[in-house]
């Protein structure tokens, strides 16, 4: 059991750091046609991590404190290193400040906080 929840809660961290940086990039470019791409996968990745969520955990109990920690760490570097690669390849805009709030959004839209 052990080891399905790990790759479970691997599994729904790639989907929500995916999720928070479509989030991010819809902020800050001001594309309709881009923004509309950002929102659908954004969605996209949201729905699929709160699928993951409900496998891992029952929604009327919360994660304990470890794995909250856990995952906020494993968000965070994941978000920042992916769009300071972006940032690289020349996408403008971006505000990196967004990165925990939208971290703490998300894992509070997904009642793990």
């Amino acid at each position: 059991m052990t080891q399905n929840r790990n790759k479970l809660i691997e599994l729904l961290i790639s989907n929500l750091s995916n999720f928070i940086i479509h989030t991010i990039l819809e902020k800050s470019i001001n594309t309709p046609e881009l923004t509309s791409k950002y929102r659908k996968e954004s969605l996209n990745s949201f729905n699929i991590a709160s699928i993951y969520r409900n496998k891992i955990n029952p929604l009327d109990k919360p994660l304990n404190l470890p794995d909250v920690k856990y995952l906020k760490e494993k968000l965070k570097s994941r978000v920042s290193s992916e769009l300071l690669l972006r940032i690289s390849k020349g996408y403008q805009g971006i505000n990196l400040s967004l990165v925990d709030v939208e971290i703490n959004l998300a894992l509070k839209n997904l009642g793990l906080e």
